[in-house]
């Protein structure tokens, strides 16, 4: 009898000790596991090893602090075909800044999308009273498809201080142009044709800046979100006033009231070249202009130009008239700011009748604006200083 109590005493100790030992080894697995979790956390946070965390901005100001180091000549600085652009800090660029386009990066930055695109219009005085075009626009965007979000994004660009004074009353984001050499105390033909060129300059000053733009006039009435029917392939995607059927035909003819533009090398020569061929066209604005040049800016720049469709985007020049496929509607081919309002009141009337129609009937909805203008009669606007396009 003692034989076995010391045999199942012995046995009893070896099971205790081996439960306490396995105890031990599954703790000391445990903690060492616990361990090199928080280590690599704790290391994947320290400075210089967060890249990855940071934005897409905080990624572009950096790379900007680079190019303003290793680049010190005033010129543009590219990365590669990717479309996103480093302003070259230097003194010329920071006197141009200064002298004529003061608080623009700011103001297109407050503005923009998370992919570095702004929407702009530019206005006067008239435009912007009470009840004029600027109250027009802005209720499109209220009561269209889709736009209400888009409207957070619209950089309203003010040629003179009432029309910023009533902007800043109406909209979020208003940057006034201050431009150089014009009286606006005595504002005839000239001084029109020098505010409508000077939008080109500061246009570019934004490719410039590594933004994209849709530049859209004042007298468009935003139905549905143009974005849509922009395409990655092209550097200018811009409305026509006379369509033939094929987004690529380069005979099409152009309204520059609505086109979108992407940041890159092509773009920023284009408008360049653009800018400086109104020397050679005196008298005209810049929209036949680019008529006249486009092909060589295909030719000799490459650009990539594409048209859109009048029946999405349509204009009184030319327009599709199914309402259920209409993105926005611009109040070209119509001279004189009443007319237009008039008019424009039409389209959103219509827009409103058409929304509130049941699924079944809206096939039924007409337009009740201006038929499309002519082939001659667009062509005619086309090339007429004082056209309201």
């Amino acid at each position: 009898m003692m034989g076995k109590a010391i045999v199942a005493e012995a046995m009893a100790r070896q099971a205790v000790s081996f439960v306490l030992g396995a105890a031990a080894a599954l703790t000391l697995v445990l903690l060492v596991q616990y361990r090199a979790p928080a280590e690599g956390l704790s290391r994947a946070w320290t400075h210089g090893q967060i890249s990855g965390w940071r934005s897409s901005d905080e990624q572009y100001q950096r790379r900007n602090e680079t190019v303003r180091t290793v680049h010190q000549a005033p010129s543009v600085a590219v990365a590669g075909d990717d479309h996103h652009l480093h302003q070259a800090d230097t003194t010329l660029k920071g006197v141009e800044e200064a002298e004529e386009f003061r608080g623009l990066a700011a103001a297109v930055s407050r503005a923009a999308t998370d992919d570095r695109t702004v929407i702009i219009t530019c206005v006067n005085q008239a435009w912007v009273a009470p009840g004029s075009l600027l109250d027009l626009f802005l209720e499109s965007f209220r009561i269209g498809d889709g736009t209400a979000r888009l409207l957070p994004h619209v950089l309203v660009v003010t040629m003179d201080p009432a029309a910023h004074a009533r902007c800043l009353a109406v909209h979020r984001h208003c940057y006034q142009h201050a431009i150089p050499g014009i009286n606006l105390d005595f504002f005839g033909p000239e001084e029109w044709l020098d505010l409508v060129w000077s939008k080109l300059k500061l246009q570019r000053r934004i490719l410039e800046l590594g933004y994209g733009f849709l530049f859209t006039d004042v007298d468009v009435m935003w139905l549905r979100d143009p974005f849509k029917y922009v395409t990655a392939y092209a550097d200018m995607t811009i409305s026509s006033d006379n369509y033939f059927g094929d987004p690529d035909n380069i005979d099409n003819l152009p309204n520059t009231g609505f086109f979108h533009m992407k940041p890159n090398r092509r773009t920023i020569a284009m408008t360049k070249l653009w800018h400086e061929s109104r020397s050679k066209y005196p008298g005209l604005n810049e929209q036949p202009v680019f008529n006249m040049i486009k092909t060589r800016l295909v030719a000799e720049l490459g650009v990539r130009l594409r048209y859109l469709d009048p029946a999405h985007m349509g204009g009184f020049c030319s327009y599709g008239k199914d309402l259920g496929k209409i993105v926005t509607m611009h109040a070209n081919c119509c001279v004189g700011l009443s007319k237009k309002m008039r008019d424009l009141r039409g389209v959103l009337d219509d827009w409103r009748n058409y929304t509130m129609l049941p699924p079944w009937e809206k096939h039924r909805a007409e337009w009740t604006v201006p038929a499309p203008a002519s082939s001659e009669l667009a062509w005619k606007l086309l090339v007429t200083t004082l056209s309201c396009c």
